[in-house]
């Protein structure tokens, strides 16, 4: 019996990259499911709702008071527009126009992350100005006080793994020098697993995403004192209306912070560290392929597998990797944060067991007979994947330039390596490279034996939108890239077939009108 998901023309993904929004956040427990399923089947006033659900998420935060919301992106909007309106109707409904209200909020440069939209554009819709300090990798308690005056509104920490981990001002400072100058902190707590620990600091407002570590539905809550909270409720009268959360939501969400931390919730470190312990043992060693468990960066209770690649010995490097991991059916999503440096991860807390063995099995079957395929190095035998072995070939493979000697449709450099082809184009599909668009254009290029690259068009250095290359054979990294439609891309292809695939992404992309 086919899903729903299969009804659309969507494939099961194996999620080994972690709780991300781009895979669907979190595998939902079955009392959590139940819970969404009683609040879908009645009605309830939701202005109560969102007041007795805060009392209860309040409990699991030790806060006075807590607000539901769809996400904690809606989370830092409605946070900054609280602290900027207040529960004024008339200034609430002016947003994100402060009006002549403080409206500058302060955040170290190396936490003006981007997690799949920008912080700084979230800052913007709750009607605030973002005013960053010090450079990425280097902040002083002085860039703050000097950023302060009388229009400052708030401060902003990000505890998150996008943010820089080193050279930053700790959060302590931060709510010291907040509470010197009669600011308001918020904290960005996102992904965080303690609950009590980030509103525990002195911060005024803490933002959670209830579908990361909580395990809840996509969702999040803001939490802190009673006036601050009753004045985010009251931002769904303003920008927080496009972001009101559904009573399924709702219930879901508290569902999950009452499990969480229970024996119902539980999740056993120590189990995840022995189960990723494992299996790098098993993939260690496969060619090209080196394995060990390491903790997460941002030092959360989360032990990964990471994959070191060898590109020489893999006949792939780590993005390609991933990519090829990606087209497979079902296809494998890793953790590619690091990939530029040839690292990939595989994290416990998405996985059930079936698929942990199915990425062994992957890996085996990808990597298991490259060093035989590929032949004694330097004969120029092909190898399965289609790269010549010739160590010219290979090291142009690993530094991202065309294969010397190859000639795609017919164009070479006087040097003899491939020209690239390059085209552009403005989408105009209406959905597009999301979901299903997403998935016929990674499918596509799949296909062909020529390597095709993504990007958005842009200036070069411009630091105006996200202008990052991305492989198209990648469901994944194109979705990061949050390409709509009306915007222009470049399509840049090397290798044998490279005209037909530009022709063939072009049209999915730009399709002509019917």
């Amino acid at each position: 019996m086919n899903t729903l998901y299969e009804d659309l023309g969507l494939t099961h993904a194996i999620n080994a990259s972690g709780k991300m929004t781009a895979l669907g956040g979190s595998r939902l427990d079955d009392r959590v499911i139940a819970a969404m399923g009683e609040a879908a089947r009645g009605h309830v006033v939701m202005d109560d709702l969102l007041v007795a659900a805060g009392r209860e998420l309040a409990r699991a935060t030790g806060t006075e008071d807590a607000c539901p919301t769809t996400g904690a992106a809606a989370g830092i909007a409605i946070a900054v527009a609280a602290l900027i309106a207040g529960t004024d109707p008339a200034r609430t409904e002016r947003l994100p126009d402060a009006g002549g209200a403080p409206d500058e909020v302060v955040l170290q440069k190396g936490h003006a992350v981007h997690f799949g939209a920008s912080v700084c554009q979230m800052i913007a819709i709750g009607g605030g100005r973002p005013v960053e300090v010090g450079a990425v990798n280097k902040a002083r308690a002085e860039h703050f006080t000097a950023a302060i005056t009388d229009r400052t509104a708030a401060l902003l920490y990000v505890q998150s793994h996008h943010a820089v981990q080193k050279g930053q001002v700790p959060l302590e400072t931060v709510v010291a020098i907040g509470r010197e100058h009669g600011i308001p902190v918020i904290v960005d707590a996102a992904a965080e697993e303690d609950l009590r620990r980030w509103p525990a600091t002195g911060a005024d407002l803490v933002v959670y995403s209830g579908g990361k570590a909580i395990g809840g539905p996509t969702s999040g809550l803001i939490c802190g004192p009673a006036d601050l909270i009753a004045a985010c409720r009251a931002q769904y009268g303003g920008i927080g209306r496009p972001m009101k959360v559904g009573k399924e939501t709702v219930l879901g969400l508290v569902q999950a912070v009452r499990d969480y931390g229970t024996a119902a919730g539980a999740v056993d470190p120590e189990q995840q560290q022995a189960r990723m312990t494992r299996l790098a043992e098993r993939v260690d060693g496969l060619p090209g392929l080196s394995a060990r468990v390491v903790r997460d960066e941002a030092g959360r209770l989360i032990h990964r597998a990471e994959l070191t690649v060898d590109p020489e010995e893999a006949g792939r490097n780590a993005t390609e990797l991933a990519a090829e991991l990606a087209q497979g059916q079902p296809p494998v999503f890793l953790r590619d944060h690091h990939a530029a440096t040839g690292r990939l991860a595989i994290d416990p807390r998405p996985l059930t067991p079936q698929e942990e063995e199915e990425i062994v099995a992957r890996l085996t079957g990808i990597l298991g007979g490259a060093r035989a395929a590929a032949g004694p190095r330097g004969h120029g035998e092909q190898a399965e994947t289609g790269r010549t072995s010739a160590p010219d070939q290979q090291d142009a493979q690993v530094s991202g330039r065309p294969a010397a000697g190859t000639t795609p449709d017919g164009a070479a450099d006087a040097d003899g390596t491939a020209t690239p082809l390059e085209r552009r184009l403005v989408v105009t599909e209406a959905a597009g490279l999301h979901a299903r668009p997403a998935a016929a254009f990674a499918q596509a290029a799949g296909r062909s034996t020529a390597a095709v690259t993504v990007r958005r068009a842009g200036a070069e250095g411009s630091s105006e939108a996200d202008t990052r290359e991305v492989p198209a054979r990648s469901v994944l990294s194109l979705m990061s890239l949050n390409i709509r439609s009306g915007e222009e891309i470049v399509l840049t292809a090397r290798g044998e077939g490279a005209a037909e695939a530009l022709a063939e992404l072009a049209a999915i992309a730009a399709p002509e009108p019917s």
